[in-house]
């Protein structure tokens, strides 16, 4: 062989290369990789669970400052550090402010709470442009939760198809029903529903349905009691009465024996006592409703 043919390490002429010993080059450059990424101080930094009870108690007295109808308007800040709330904003009345801290001292591990809001009479939160905020959405679903609800368990539930819309307490009805009781029926379940300011009922009537649904009304009123227990109506019309405005729910006792209703208690006027008699009455399964004990 000649001297031009050898291979002249000396001008880098190639040579193979060993797979074994490439691996651990590349097995030492990621362990050093490792180690530097390990020495840097986002790395080192790990999840202090003091730091996650801390941002787990402010989400939640933030959540609940946004539900509460008294201060979700007022944007108020709110951090935790070892358990202690440090609350900031402003409020028209010195009420607020106590609420505020009474909320914050309710949520678990809460130790103490320093109640920096301002209390300026007067005061009116800026408005809040775009989407509505969360508390109000939440109240307009509970609205038309309520509303389906009594809706459900109404004894005109036959035949009444309606879809039930919430938006910032104003109640939109839209459907069909077999006859003009209930559809009015429909709108007044609504207008009585705790939390509803106005209720557009554009529920219409059939009028091919609505001498079949007349000729049948008794009847249909009586069957609906049949297969229906004593214990389900009185859970239903305690909860009519919950969801309702203008009752004092709390003070009405509710017993059913054989689809009677026996309503007692103290209420505050005598439209209040008829109010609550008519939500009574329109549950489904209620033959009567008695209310000689129901005084005011």
């Amino acid at each position: 062989m000649n001297r031009t043919d050898k291979p002249d390490t000396a001008r880098g002429s190639t040579k193979a290369v060993n797979p074994a010993s490439q691996f651990r080059r590349l097995r030492l450059a990621s362990c050093i990789a490792l180690l530097l990424a390990a020495s840097s101080p986002d790395f080192a930094e790990s999840p202090n669970p003091q730091n996650v009870l801390d941002a787990r108690q402010e989400s939640q007295i933030a959540t609940t400052y946004a539900l509460s109808p008294y201060l979700r308007d007022n944007d108020l800040q709110v951090s935790v550090l070892d358990g202690k709330a440090t609350v900031r904003g402003t409020v028209e009345e010195s009420t607020s402010k106590d609420l505020a801290t009474q909320i914050a001292m309710g949520v678990k591990g809460i130790k103490e709470v320093d109640n920096q809001i301002q209390v300026q009479p007067g005061y009116l939160p800026p408005k809040q442009e775009g989407a509505r905020g969360f508390g109000r959405t939440i109240d307009d679903a509970s609205i038309t939760a309520a509303v389906k609800s009594k809706l459900q368990w109404s004894k005109y539930t036959e035949g009444l198809s309606t879809n039930v819309e919430t938006t910032d307490g104003k109640v939109t009805l839209r459907g069909t029903a077999t006859s003009a009781d209930a559809r009015k029926a429909a709108g007044r379940m609504a207008e009585t529903t705790q939390g509803v300011y106005a209720v557009d009922n554009g529920i219409q009537v059939k009028a091919e349905q609505a001498d079949s649904a007349s000729a049948t009304g008794k009847s249909a009123v009586k069957a609906a009691g049949q297969g229906i227990s004593d214990s389900w109506i009185t859970t239903k019309v305690k909860s009519t009465l919950l969801y309702s405005s203008n009752v004092s729910n709390s003070d009405i006792a509710v017993s059913t024996r054989n689809g009677i209703v026996t309503l007692s208690g103290v209420l505050g006027s005598r439209s209040e006592r008829n109010l609550a008699i008519e939500l009574a009455s329109n549950v489904r399964g209620v033959i009567e409703v008695q209310a000689k004990g129901l005084k005011y």
